[in-house]
């Protein structure tokens, strides 16, 4: 029953520092340009093969 005292409260925690990085990540930009990437994939102009 000790351990359920411990492992509660570690995983209230955890939890809350994922929603924070995932909160950090939202806040600074990461998601924003979703259309640009997809349509970026598709563009010939850039050619990143090798040698």
């Amino acid at each position: 029953m000790n351990i359920v005292l411990f492992l509660a409260p570690a995983s209230v925690l955890i939890a809350l520092v994922g929603l924070g990085a995932f909160w950090w990540t939202v806040r600074s930009g990461q998601y924003d340009d979703p259309a640009g990437d997809a349509a970026r994939i598709l563009n010939d102009q850039i050619d990143d093969r090798p040698g």
